[in-house]
């Protein structure tokens, strides 16, 4: 497999070495660089914008680990904070390789690679991979975008909204019905990111505010396992992007308590006190556009 370097790589998972993870000499012990690749691997899927175990089940199948092999080139350490870069390497007709690599800084530290086949979850037999896949794949390794986001109004992106919608407030927090689905959706603007199997990933939506020049943003929601990326800020700049072409000044948001951290970061201030609505603690946070 030989050495890598960063350039060789567009995808990487940052982590930090534990101490349970070394041995006496405080260095990895081996077998703990294929659980690092293993991880890397979960959060390229999320990178696909794909949920793994709803994805697999769209296309009809599931991945099996049919070779994977350690090339060491130097030890981590305890305590050190190392990079888990991944890549596909090669799609063929049933199967396809992964190649890895970790690193300290610029250090190429191991290398591997996972062969995955793709087959039939019943019986285990090796199947085509579907082109659908294997466009996603190459396409990420090309640079492509993973997520088709629009935004417009409830007749075009209505469906699609509604049903991540009601996923996450109504059947994951508990949402009544009849409190998330309002009158005001058919006015908004809503913005819906898909990804490239046609799953709706996120969406959000832009509501006139009580003040001229002040648009609410509302009804934020990211599928539940691929939270922690990039897509809820890519339909908040989106929405913020409509209410500056419209020529607001200010956005407003409630922000639920977990979702604080997130908007603050990307510079939305807390407005007066916290509230509950609909049972779960929220902040009024504004930014000025």
């Amino acid at each position: 497999m030989g050495r890598l370097t960063r350039d060789d790589f567009r995808f990487f998972h940052r982590l930090r070495v534990r101490w349970a993870e070394v041995d006496m000499q405080k260095i990895v012990f081996n077998a703990h660089y294929l659980m690092y690749f293993d991880t890397a691997i979960s959060d390229y899927w999320r990178a696909l914008a794909l949920p793994y175990e709803e994805s697999m089940h769209s296309l009809a199948g599931d991945l099996y680990v049919v070779k994977a092999t350690v090339e060491y080139h130097a030890s981590a350490r305890a305590d050190e904070q190392i990079d888990v870069a991944m890549k596909c390497g090669r799609v063929g007709t049933s199967s396809m390789a992964f190649t890895g690599a970790i690193f300290r800084g610029d250090e190429h530290l191991i290398t591997g690679e996972i062969v995955y086949v793709f087959a039939d979850p019943a019986t285990q037999r090796s199947r085509p991979v579907p082109d659908s896949l294997r466009a996603i794949l190459l396409g990420h390794e090309a640079g492509e975008d993973m997520v088709d986001l629009r935004v417009g109004g409830w007749a075009e992106l209505g469906d699609g909204a509604s049903q991540l919608r009601a996923e996450v407030f109504v059947r994951e927090q508990g949402i009544p019905l009849e409190l998330e689905m309002d009158a005001a959706d058919a006015d908004a603007v809503h913005a819906v990111a898909r990804n490239r199997l046609g799953r709706v990933v996120a969406t959000g939506r832009l509501l006139r505010g009580d003040a001229p020049g002040v648009s609410k943003i509302g009804r934020m929601a990211v599928h539940r396992v691929l939270r922690g990326g990039s897509l809820g800020r890519r339909v908040l700049f989106a929405l913020m992007d409509a209410a500056r072409a419209r020529g607001d000044r200010e956005v407003q948001l409630h922000a639920q308590r977990s979702a604080v951290g997130f908007y603050a970061r990307l510079g939305f201030a807390p407005l007066g006190e916290a509230f509950e609505e609909a049972g779960i603690p929220h902040q009024t946070m504004v930014k000025t556009l």
